[in-house]
């Protein structure tokens, strides 16, 4: 290493990791929330035959949307996080580091919007 170079000190690495590991979490937690919401449609579906009620096929095709769409979220924010945090790595290691803000406007406004699409399937299927 040059000596003109700033030496990174070792917690902000470890902040970097802990600030990814984050990311895998809520990941992890948007997928699981996708996930419920497909197998309580299913739930709902089985219930609906077990009282003799027709199930609406078209509520079951929207939260089956919505959560797949929720589980694609998740891995999606993995694989970016992997990348931010690769990125983020070398920024520190080359005394270059500046803040990126995409990957968490891009993950709040896609949460967002799959929330507003949740929110119209249980006002529609009231």
């Amino acid at each position: 290493m040059q000596e003109n170079q700033p030496k990174t000190p070792l917690s902000d690495h470890l902040a970097n990791e802990r600030t990814f590991l984050a990311w895998v979490r809520t990941a992890i937690a948007i997928m699981g929330f996708g996930f419920v919401v497909v197998k309580f449609s299913i739930f709902i579906k089985q219930v609906s035959l077990a009282v003799s009620r027709p199930p609406q096929s078209h509520s079951s095709l929207n939260s089956h949307l919505i959560g797949i769409a929720l589980v694609a979220l998740g891995a999606a924010m993995i694989i970016f996080s992997y990348f931010r945090y690769e990125a983020t790595a070398k920024a520190l290691d080359s005394g270059k580091y500046y803040n990126p803000m995409l990957l968490l406007k891009i993950s709040a406004l896609a949460i967002f919007l799959i929330s507003l699409g949740l929110l119209a399937y249980l006002l529609l299927s009231i």
